[in-house]
């Protein structure tokens, strides 16, 4: 069966984010990501999931200055100290939390950038994720790397499922995995079924939202059940995180979930 994960950014937004933990629980979620857990001591997260009977399966390293509008470090030449210790600091919470994977933003590139920007952007990127993965792997954890649709995120340097790939076969560490965004990958290219078969050996997690509205997956244009079929008939053992926003109360939206164990 199909494991669900409760991405707490965005699900459950009727209760403090400590108290997510437990309204994802009460519905059937037994796992959780969310996007950042920095504003939180480790072993207060830690509690929440205990008392929830929650795992964590995914959060994301520091994506830099957010409310700035960064979003994320990998790729940007000159921050490659900040982003280094921004690793560190997520496989501290990543031990504390016990969570099996981390996601590294790419960051943006500038406007009008020119093929020498890019291609600094490209050697960044790669040295920066070699040394992630490397210290990931010290301490038992999975790197992961996700394309981002340029309607949501414009300039986001790493946007196609293609560049996703050339990037992991770079870099050559066995433990950086993509992480395939059904919402995004709609967007910005379609073809799932095709993406999934042709990427699965790489495919670290997955998560979906309804498209375009990025509401829940039972809305828009992707029939979800049939990309759960095929995950499933592929043998996929992984979660499948639930980052969509919903449309009213989280609860009242979670009809969708019931063949896969979620209890609105």
């Amino acid at each position: 069966m199909i494991r669900l994960a409760a991405n707490l950014s965005m699900l459950f937004q009727e209760h403090d984010f400590l108290d997510r933990f437990d309204a994802a629980s009460e519905t059937g979620f037994r796992g959780v990501e969310y996007l950042f857990p920095y504003a939180y001591a480790p072993e207060v997260l830690a509690s929440a999931l205990r008392e929830a009977k929650l795992e964590q399966v995914l959060f994301n390293l520091s994506p830099g200055d957010w409310e700035e509008g960064e979003r994320g470090l990998a790729s940007l030449p000159g921050r490659e100290a900040e982003f280094r210790d921004s690793v560190h600091e997520a496989l501290r919470y990543a031990n504390t939390l016990n969570c099996p994977r981390i996601h590294a933003m790419a960051g943006l590139i500038p406007e009008e950038a020119d093929e020498e920007t890019l291609a600094a952007h490209q050697e960044t990127y790669l040295g920066n994720l070699r040394f992630a993965a490397k210290e990931a792997a010290k301490a038992g954890r999975e790197l992961l790397i996700e394309p981002i649709n340029h309607r949501d995120m414009p300039r986001y340097f790493l946007s196609s499922q293609d560049q996703a790939m050339a990037v992991i076969k770079a870099v050559g560490a066995d433990n950086l995995r993509l992480q395939f965004d059904v919402y995004h990958c709609q967007i910005m290219e379609g073809d799932l079924i095709r993406h999934l078969e042709r990427q699965f050996h790489l495919i670290g997690h997955v998560q979906i939202a309804g498209v375009p509205d990025r509401q829940e997956p039972d809305t828009g244009e992707v029939h979800y059940p049939n990309v759960m079929a095929r995950l499933e008939a592929l043998g996929y053992q992984g979660w499948v995180g639930c980052e969509y926003r919903p449309a009213g109360d989280t609860r009242d939206g979670l009809a969708w979930g019931k063949p896969h164990g979620l209890t609105p």
